[in-house]
Parts: C-alpha cells; sequence; structure tokens
C-alpha cells in the first residue's frame, strides 16, 4: 500500500487529504496547524479530519524542529503531500519521502505563486484560475507541474467564491493523477518561472480603497478581500466604513457628477471612482451596521457625499 505523510490546512486540506483516503492512501502522519485566536476561522478543521478517521495529528509551530523531522522519518512516507499548508518545508524533510513531494497550489502554475494567489488573481482583474499539483523544491511554487484544473472568474465573483471552486478543483486534480503518480508514471512538466510572478501575503490595510483609480480596479479589490477576508475600508460620508460589494453600472449614470464623490439618489449608493465611471455600492458595514444599498442610503441621507479620504 502507498503510504503519506500529510502536511495540510483550510478546506483544500480537508478534501484533497479526503481525497487520498477514498484513493486506498495509507496517511500514517497528518501535520497541520493550530488554529490563530485573532483569525476568523470559516473553513473546515485538517485536525478534526485527521481525529475522526483515527490518524495520529500533530501541530508544530516550526516546520524546520527536530521533531518534526524526527516523526515524518519514523513514518517512512512513501510520498510527503502539502496541501495549503502555511509554511515552507526544508529540503531535508521533503527528502524523507522516498517517492517525492508534492503540493497543491490554488492558481495555474507558475502564474501567482507564493501567498493568497486567489486574491491576487481577482485583484489583477483574472478571468481564469485553478489549482496546480506540482513536485516540492528549495523555492516556493517551483517545482515541476504534475496535473492542473482551471475554473473561470466571473465578474463578480468574490474571493470566497472563487477558493470554493478552487477547492473543488484540487479535489478534482488529485483525485484524477494519483493513479498514474503511485503508479510512477504521472507527467512531471516543466515550470517556466520566467512566464509568472511571485505574490506575497497581504494585509488588511492593503484593502484601504483609493478612489482614485479607476472603477474597474475598485471593483476588482472589493471583490478580493470581501468577508470572510477583512473587506475593503475607507470613509463613506465621513464615517469609517467597510464596502463588501459593489457592481458595474450603466457608465451615462450621473455623468454630471465629479469623481471621488458618493451621490445617494434613489435609494442607491453610487461612488464616482476616479476614471469618471460609476460603481454601484450595495452591500457595506457602516457603525458598526451592516447594510444592504438601501440602507447605507438611507444613513447617509440623499445627495453628494465624501468618498474616502479628503487630500
Amino acid at each position: 500500500m502507498t503510504s503519506a505523510v500529510v502536511f495540510a490546512y483550510h478546506n483544500v486540506g480537508v478534501r484533497c487529504f479526503l481525497t487520498l483516503l477514498a484513493r486506498g492512501v495509507e496517511v500514517r502522519l497528518v501535520v497541520t496547524h493550530r488554529d490563530n485566536p485573532n483569525e476568523t476561522i470559516w473553513f473546515e478543521s485538517v485536525r478534526d479530519t485527521a481525529i475522526a478517521h483515527a490518524i495520529p495529528v500533530i501541530t508544530p509551530d516550526d516546520a524546520s524542529d527536530p521533531a518534526l523531522f524526527s516523526a515524518v522519518e519514523r513514518a517512512r512516507p512513501d510520498f510527503i503531500f502539502s496541501f495549503y499548508y502555511r509554511h515552507m518545508l526544508p529540503t531535508p524533510l521533503l527528502d524523507l519521502a522516498a517517492r517525492g513531494a508534492y503540493n497543491m497550489h490554488g492558481s495555474l502554475l507558475p502564474k501567482y505563486r507564493g501567498r493568497v494567489p486567489i486574491n491576487w488573481a481577482i485583484i489583477h482583474g483574472e478571468t481564469e484560475t485553478g489549482a496546480t499539483l506540482h513536485e516540492m523544491a528549495s523555492k516556493p511554487d517551483a517545482g515541476a507541474i504534475v496535473a492542473q484544473t482551471s475554473v473561470p472568474i466571473l465578474p463578480d465573483d468574490t474571493a470566497h467564491e472563487v477558493f470554493i471552486k478552487v477547492t473543488v478543483a484540487a479535489e478534482q486534480t488529485l483525485w484524477r493523477v494519483l493513479p498514474d503518480l503511485m503508479a510512477g508514471r504521472a507527467p512531471h512538466l516543466d515550470n517556466d518561472l520566467a512566464k509568472g510572478s511571485y505574490f506575497g501575503g497581504r494585509k488588511p490595510g492593503d484593502g484601504r480603497i483609493d478612489w482614485h483609480a479607476s472603477a474597474a480596479t475598485i471593483h476588482d479589490l472589493v471583490r478580493a478581500v470581501a468577508p470572510p477576508y477583512p473587506g475593503a475600508t475607507t470613509t463613506l460620508g465621513g464615517h469609517e466604513a467597510i464596502v463588501e460589494r459593489t457592481r458595474h453600472i450603466d457608465p451615462l449614470f450621473h455623468r454630471a457628477a465629479k469623481s471621488d464623490a458618493l451621490v445617494v439618489a434613489d435609494g442607491r449608493c453610487i461612488a464616482i471612482c476616479g476614471d469618471g465611471l460609476p460603481l454601484e455600492i450595495t452591500r457595506a458595514r457602516i457603525a458598526d451596521r451592516a447594510c444592504d444599498g438601501a440602507q447605507l442610503a438611507a444613513f447617509l441621507g440623499a445627495g453628494e457625499h465624501a468618498l474616502g479620504e479628503r487630500p
């Protein structure tokens, strides 16, 4: 029987871990993270899933911990898999896998290597992303590509909605290629890093809206950081707010309004962006209240309001 040690977290971690079990892989050890009490935990638990299947599970803080190395060494795995595990695994640890070490990444490599690839793809206005199983190497997301599955990014999709698609794509990718991987005949294709870029993590402050930007740029930012992520922050009529959803509307709407203004009329809130195009705010949180567009309009009152910080 093929054996594995699994490093995993998040929904992709749970689904890919279960896919290994469904394909008859003997998972001898699961390594995951302790949940961060300062993080909104909206996803499934790898730890709970491992316990439910009576598989040993550990939560080391450091991937370079000698105790972790010893635990993996004792497991003597054929394969090591990393499914949305948040730490880079040291090369000596990867070398413990007799038949190779593989990671599932949430983009179509070589595009969007690195952290939070789904969020970055939406921020850059991509219309497609996906999941890639690749060999692990000393550089992040740089090893040979084994299999990929693409998913569409629709114009109003949020990062959470795309993440759900990518989770399914990751499961499909692993399910499809695993028999060939176990048989030693899976393809290993060149991962040409020159055709992609590496992206780092994002902080809540990176979600501050610059209303001088184009309507398309602002819309992409809003949906890339919409809940359960921290959200796109700004001031609306002088009130701190989180803009959770926007939508493009007829560019002739309020064409006489000046840029960087918020026009409230007929129960709607229309932001005139830096390129002069309108963007309707359809959901926001302001003064600790969750509002749809009509409720936000009622809160602010009809007329023209300040939009964002003034220089």
